[in-house]
């Protein structure tokens, strides 16, 4: 038999009368004149219920220890609150349960952090204790989008004829561009399983075995530096799709992700997502990331400066501006330029738009023509400001992309209940690591060259583009996909661009090589962040404000203590041994 007729976030008006039965955790004991209040809680919500002596003297006294947090049952009536004793930022706010009979189910000793909104604990605190930050309403309404915005995407990618299937857990170590997270095997001594980093292999493997469409909710590992948006585990919407060009797989995903804005948010997106070329993010926004939340696109006057008088301006390689639509105090152009040397800039060059022309320190360095023209190119008008950022290309861009966002927030730009998708494609296949000297895939290496292209492989990798593309919202990555190789003389090709002999392909990758001798369908596909998306549904960039049970900052679990040491009999089991001279505490 249940302990509860409702949950507490249930009754109404409509339910003034009748009895009921509720079960959840103390919010909040009150004694106000002989007759306790308490919120009840649970996951729902709240529900107040009185505890009277003049109708149970039984329970009120047995209600007069009940503490935070103890958790209990009640039987009771539903009853109005009374004119002008509602409380409307509650939904169960018309109403109370006058109790009848209380069933203390377990007496909680107090709580090492507070289960309230209002108050929160450190980080280090909320991870410990993660059981009693989860019981938050705020925990317990991110969990909920969470669910909600994982059906969404299944019943969408369901009714679009794909299969939810598995891939392997343990795998073989491959090269996908961060550290494995490696396993030892009892049965085969000295050999190691891998983690995913994603199942981008086994994907390509059930489209050479005619799945056609398939999806998962795939667990990915990687052992990499942590941040906001990075834990060493994280989920991925994972999918691929045979016979498919690439606007096949980015119309598919631009309308799951319009499903589940609407079903888990009702928000209604219309317009397609607007398509953005590598070369011309960089241009316009300084990074591969985009927010399109706000405008502030940036100016390039590379060519309109190259003869002034300003040396930092005339020797640089790139010069870009951008001109906020407001005007700029002195001390917020400090901090302005404060902050631009805080992410790496040199400094941050500025000049204030008069009716008579650009007004600066620097302004004199630059002749009545030259201002022209930059006023010219860059439509700036009397009483704002321009920015300005000169180095090489990618110094350029990185800091202005910075400043322009901290421009945005500086005058309110953006607005957090935006949401701007954008699609980033045409990237090169390749980026050069200057420090080992050695050409790198920009994504992964499983990415079709576009074929036009494949004329510069060998001789050119920085010409090479592929059929490459990335899902951006508000400034974040949420995915990454591609046209994949299918043809094994290509992708010999792309490998040996990267330093991977003949061999080094036939030992990590001969099982997939050998998977595309038999007739393999043209494939594409997506990994998409799950917890990206979901965080940013709820407000947050941190990811782990949506992930159940995530790891601090140094990849630890201060709740369960992982990780941790195994005993001497599991090590020989594994035919390991350990020399680590282990940090002292």
């Amino acid at each position: 038999m249940s302990y509860r007729t409702h949950n507490c976030n249930e009754l109404r008006n409509s339910h003034i009368g009748k009895s009921v039965e509720l079960a959840g955790w103390v919010q909040s004991p009150r004694d106000h004149g002989g007759i306790i209040f308490i919120d009840l809680r649970d996951r729902y919500g709240l529900t107040q219920i009185i505890f009277d002596p003049e109708d149970c003297k039984e329970a009120h006294k047995a209600a007069e220890h009940l503490r935070r947090e103890d958790v209990i049952a009640v039987k009771g009536k539903v009853r109005a609150r009374g004119e002008g004793l509602e409380n409307p930022n509650l939904d169960t706010g018309a109403i109370e349960v006058l109790v009848e009979t209380l069933d203390i189910l377990h007496k909680a000793e107090t709580p090492p952090i507070e289960v309230e909104d209002r108050v929160e604990a450190s980080e280090d605190l909320r991870l410990k204790y993660r059981y009693l930050d989860l019981r938050r309403p705020k925990m317990q309404k991110h969990l909920l989008i969470r669910h909600k915005a994982a059906q969404a995407a299944r019943a969408y990618l369901n009714s679009n004829s794909f299969l939810e299937i598995e891939t392997p857990i343990l795998v073989r170590s491959t090269p996908e561009g961060a550290r494995d997270y490696v396993v030892p095997s009892r049965v085969n001594p000295g050999k190691f399983y891998a983690l995913p980093q994603s199942p981008q292999i086994y994907k390509q493997l059930l489209m050479a075995s005619g799945c056609d469409r398939y999806y998962q909710f795939a667990r990915c590992l990687r052992d990499e530096d942590l941040r906001a948006d990075r834990q060493p585990e994280h989920t991925q919407i994972d999918l691929e799709m045979s016979f498919v060009h690439s606007e096949d797989v980015l119309q598919l995903v631009e309308g799951m992700y319009k499903n589940m804005m609407k079903e888990v948010l009702n928000v209604n997106i219309k317009e397609a997502f607007p398509r953005i070329s590598h070369k011309e993010s960089l241009a316009k926004y300084g990074t591969d990331k985009p927010d399109l939340r706000f405008g502030l696109e940036f100016i390039d006057l590379t060519n309109e400066v190259e003869k002034c008088d300003f040396k930092v301006f005339s020797g640089a390689e790139s010069v870009k501006c951008i001109n906020p639509p407001d005007k700029f105090s002195r001390n917020e152009i400090d901090a302005m330029i404060k902050f631009a040397q805080s992410v790496g800039a040199k400094g941050l060059a500025w000049m204030r738009v008069t009716d008579k022309g650009l007004e600066s320190n620097i302004a004199k360095f630059f002749s009545d023509d030259i201002q022209k023209e930059i006023l010219k190119k860059t439509k700036a008008k009397p009483g704002s400001i321009l920015f300005f950022v000169a180095d090489n290309a990618k110094d350029t861009n990185n800091v202005l992309s910075k400043v322009r966002i901290e421009t945005a927030n500086k005058l309110g730009l953006i607005k957090k209940d935006d949401f701007k998708f954008c699609w980033v494609v045409d990237f090169p296949i390749f980026e050069y690591d200057h420090d080992n000297e050695k050409w790198e895939a920009s994504h992964h290496i499983f990415t079709a060259p576009k074929k036009e292209h494949l004329e510069f492989l060998e001789k050119s990798p920085e010409k090479v583009e592929a059929d490459l593309y990335d899902l951006v919202l508000n400034g974040l990555e949420l995915g990454s996909g591609s046209i994949r190789e299918t043809d094994p003389s290509v992708q010999e090709r792309v490998m040996k661009v990267i330093g991977l002999s003949k061999e080094e392909v036939q030992k990590k990758f001969g099982f997939l090589m050998e998977a595309f001798k038999y007739g393999t369908p043209p494939h594409g596909g997506i990994g998409l962040g799950f917890d990206r998306i979901v965080a940013l549904m709820c407000g947050y960039n941190d990811i782990r404000e949506v992930m159940a049970f995530p790891k601090n900052k140094n990849a630890e679990c201060p709740m369960d203590n992982s990780p941790g040491d195994i005993d001497a009999a599991q090590l020989k089991e594994l035919h390991i041994k350990t020399d680590i001279v282990k940090k002292k505490d």
